[in-house]
């Protein structure tokens, strides 16, 4: 595995969210993953590159279609640095409390994530892992006012 096969994507837009890894269509029990849209001509080079980019049609008409990637979320081997930014401070996630980020409104996201070569019966590519991910929650007046107002 090449360790260097890694991307990062800042204002990252976030789609197919599943921190918290519940069961659904897509995916088994405990199975923690997002997916980000990429830069057009990033995803040519890291689809040139094996990793599985796929595309999302657009709604409107004479709109292109949307690249992007599938990022899973694993705690076991290396897990990721996750930080939620709000007005009280940096907070670090962990696999108990990342659920939070499935129904966040973002400001902000700036995330990387590494490659991970897989070769299976013939067939073979680039999984995406996170690594890092910084997440600016969008704040409504409430949040704000009470978060000024914390004892110290």
């Amino acid at each position: 595995m090449d360790e260097s096969k890694t991307f990062m994507v800042e204002g990252a837009e976030l789609i197919f969210r599943n921190f918290q890894g519940k069961e659904g269509l897509y995916n088994r029990e405990g199975e923690r993953d997002f997916s980000v849209f990429l830069p057009e001509a990033a995803a040519k080079d890291m689809l040139a590159e094996g990793w599985n980019v796929k595309y999302l049609a657009s709604r409107d008409e004479g709109e292109p279609d949307r690249p992007y990637v599938q990022v899973s979320v694993n705690f076991q081997n290396r897990p990721p640095r996750i930080f939620m930014i709000t007005t009280a401070g940096r907070i670090a996630l962990t696999e108990e409390s990342v659920g939070v980020l499935d129904w966040a409104d973002f400001e902000n996201v700036d995330l990387i994530a590494r490659g991970y070569e897989w070769n299976v019966n013939g067939k073979g590519g680039i999984k995406a892992y996170l690594q890092s991910m910084y997440a600016t929650i969008e704040e409504d007046a409430l949040a704000r006012k009470y978060a000024e107002n914390q004892p110290e």
